[in-house]
Parts: structure tokens; C-alpha cells; sequence
């Protein structure tokens, strides 16, 4: 419970060392991917230049582009599922710790809040029913604001997930008819 003004200020300032430690850590993590793409991009982008000056005639070079305008988009798609699993585990961390040390400060509050109503002078019972409830409501609230943005950050993700798979699938379609030429 805090005892004293200090408690309460190192508890704020624990929590936002924590979002700051976890943000930094995503940023890490996404630094890291994004020099694994342009590494991984200038690599793959030597090859194909490679494979395209090999290219005998137009139409050989039109059919070679095809074919390697296909794995790029599966890496650009990868890439992109990456970066939403890397900002979705921050925010899962962050959230996590929200609704913990939320928790936490409630109940904190709430003793304190209890503490001093019991020594409240009699005929007082009124205001003390209404701070309760006014207590209550801010927590139902919070518990309704928190469920509304889980599931708005669950339809986002099922939104990307559908958009990526069906990006893959019109991918691989196009990449189909354009080996079947080649092989004919």
C-alpha cells in the first residue's frame, strides 16, 4: 500500500522505466529486422540483376523477371509479418504490465480510500456510498475501455492476417502461369 507520497512516485516511475526499457527493446528488435531486409534486399537484388544480364532476348527477360518478382514479394510479406509480430509482442508487454500495475494501484487506492471513509464522522454514509460508487464506476470503466481496445487490436491483426494471406495467394497465382509459360 503507499504509506507515504514517495511510494507512490517510485511505483510511477518504476512502471515508466518498464515502457520505456520494452519500447526500446521493440525499436532493438525492429532496427535489427530492418538491417536483416536491406542486407537480405541488396543481396537478392545483386543475383537478379546478375540472372537478368543473362537474359538472351526480351521476351527471356520478361519471363526471368516474373520468376524472380515472386520470392521478393514472399520476402516483403514475411518482412511485413515480422514487424507485426514484433510491435504486437511490445504491445502485449506493455499492456500486460498496464492492467498489473492498474490493478495494482487500485487496490492500493481503494485501502487507502476504505482506510479514510472509516474514520469518516458519522452521518457521513451518503458521501461515503458515493465515493465507493464513484470508485466502482471508474473501474468498470477502465475494464470497458480495456476490452474495446483488446478486441479492436485483435480484429486489426485477423485484418492483416487475411490481407497477407490473400496478397500470398494472388501472388502465387501470377507466379503459376508464369512458370508454366517458361516450361512450354
Amino acid at each position: 500500500m503507499f504509506t507515504k507520497p514517495e511510494d507512490f512516485a517510485k511505483s510511477g516511475f518504476n512502471f515508466a522505466l518498464f515502457f520505456a526499457n520494452t519500447t526500446f527493446d521493440g525499436i532493438e528488435r525492429l532496427a535489427l529486422l530492418n538491417l536483416a531486409a536491406a542486407r537480405s534486399v541488396f543481396e537478392a537484388s545483386l543475383a537478379n540483376v546478375t540472372t537478368l544480364l543473362g537474359a538472351k532476348d526480351v521476351q527471356s527477360f520478361v519471363s526471368i523477371h516474373k520468376e524472380l518478382s515472386a520470392p521478393s514479394l514472399e520476402k516483403g510479406m514475411e518482412y511485413s509479418r515480422n514487424v507485426i509480430a514484433i510491435a504486437s509482442e511490445t504491445k502485449d508487454k506493455i499492456a500486460k504490465e498496464v492492467e498489473s500495475h492498474v490493478a495494482e494501484t487500485n487496490a492500493k487506492v481503494s485501502g487507502l480510500v476504505e482506510k479514510a471513509l472509516e474514520s469518516a464522522p458519522a452521518g457521513s454514509e451518503v458521501a461515503v456510498a458515493a465515493v465507493k460508487t464513484a470508485i466502482k464506476t471508474a473501474n468498470e470503466a477502465y475494464e470497458g475501455l480495456n476490452k474495446a481496445a483488446k478486441q479492436a487490436a485483435e480484429v486489426a491483426e485477423a485484418s492483416v492476417a487475411a490481407a497477407t494471406s490473400a496478397t500470398l495467394k494472388a501472388a502465387n497465382v501470377v507466379a503459376v502461369p508464369a512458370k508454366g509459360k517458361k516450361a512450354a
